[in-house]
């Protein structure tokens, strides 16, 4: 299993470290190509992409490098980019505060559009603005991780803010014929979007399709779609 801590010691740079036999050892990384590494080493990710430097530390912050004997008797060599890869596979991430912080407040903001697009509010049949989403999550002390992706935190939040936000998932059919004029760069869009349930070009070029998407993306996929034809889309529901 992949460990990950955070800046319980106030960490000056983003690092990878492997305690064994007593012996401190550590790298400096770029902290998302190393989480990736960590999380899977087969990604095509270069171990030398991820260092800052390609020194084995004992101590980073103080400059302190380990020896090339200390290398050999711990980890059976002393190429320190094999040792790098290492100390990441069965070590722990530590990341610097100000890291740390801008990365929870991204995922945060991409959680909360995802809730945003994706339910609604069953009194109204409404998306709940963001202001309200962040507000239930802070009301609810919500914890947003670092190291999962917003999609994979999403169950979780809903979970806990579902108390004090009544939240509904609906679903609208849609159904489109667009001509042939605008029917390529529409069925872009169309694809990009992810609700495409049928296609059908016809004999004129013209193109017919089916959607079912989220009822909180309904009004943005219908004036999206009609801005793309200019107008000229017969959409209706289903």
């Amino acid at each position: 299993m992949a460990t990950f801590t955070g800046d319980k010691e106030h960490v000056s740079f983003n690092l990878a470290r492997y305690k064994i036999s007593g012996k401190n050892f550590e790298i400096v990384v770029d902290p998302d190509l190393a989480i990736k590494f960590k999380k899977d080493p087969k990604a095509g990710i270069e171990i030398r992409e991820l260092l800052k430097s390609e020194h084995v530390f004992k101590d980073a912050q103080k400059g302190l490098l380990a020896s090339e004997a200390e290398l050999k008797e711990i980890f059976g060599s002393d190429d320190e980019l094999l040792v790098a890869k290492d100390i990441i596979k069965k070590g722990e991430i530590q990341l610097t505060t100000e890291y740390r912080k801008g990365v929870i407040e991204q995922k945060k903001k991409r959680i909360i559009e995802i809730i945003r697009m994706s339910a609604v509010d069953p009194r109204t049949g409404l998306p709940h603005p963001p202001v309200r989403i962040e507000a239930a999550m802070n009301e609810r002390n919500v914890r947003i991780s670092e190291f999962e992706t917003p999609e994979d935190q999403v169950d979780n939040v809903i979970k806990e803010i579902r108390p004090i936000l009544p939240i509904s998932f609906q679903t609208k059919k849609v159904c489109a014929i667009i001509s042939a004029e605008f029917a390529p760069k529409a069925y872009g869009y169309i694809k990009k979007f992810g609700y495409l349930k049928k296609e059908e070009w016809q004999n004129n070029g013209a193109l017919l399709i089916e959607a079912e998407l989220p009822a909180a993306l309904y009004i943005d996929f219908v004036e999206n779609l009609s801005n793309i034809t200019k107008g000229n889309a017969e959409i209706k529901d289903i």
